[in-house]
């Protein structure tokens, strides 16, 4: 990890070096944090889903990846995850054969989350997802 900017709060991000162990510490930072917000529920498939992206930004982009997680108060609670990297492209959603070894990440999120995105940044691009917050 190359710096935790920020966990208190209702905000947390991290920054992970372009290595193949992002991918480990990015889920092992968003379970703690979801830990920490006694949202344990959520653990695993944001852990999974930022897993795919956290990949995806590895194939694709050279440099820093940022992860960011942010919980909404108001109702209805929603947890908000981003992962940035400095390639400008968005990602393109692909249907994947059942043959293919790769190609399904966006699809799991899109399947997986309330709503998802990507958005350009100074730097790159931000994919983020929303996932509900069970009561």
């Amino acid at each position: 990890m190359i710096g935790v900017i920020d966990t208190e709060g209702d905000c947390a991000e991290w920054t992970f070096p372009a290595e193949p162990g992002a991918v480990r510490n990015a889920r092992a930072a968003v379970r703690g944090q979801l830990h920490s917000w006694r949202l344990d529920v959520l653990g695993d498939l944001t852990a999974l889903l930022v897993s795919e992206l956290v990949t995806n930004s590895l194939r694709h982009a050279t440099g820093p990846i940022g992860v960011r997680l942010v919980r909404s108060p108001a109702l209805p609670a929603v947890l908000l995850v981003e992962v940035s990297d400095p390639l400008p492209d968005p990602p393109r959603e692909r249907i994947a054969r059942p043959e293919d070894e790769s190609g399904r990440g966006l699809q799991l999120v899109a399947l997986s989350s309330r709503r998802w995105g990507t958005r350009p940044g100074a730097a790159g691009k931000t994919v983020w997802f929303e996932l509900a917050v069970p009561h």
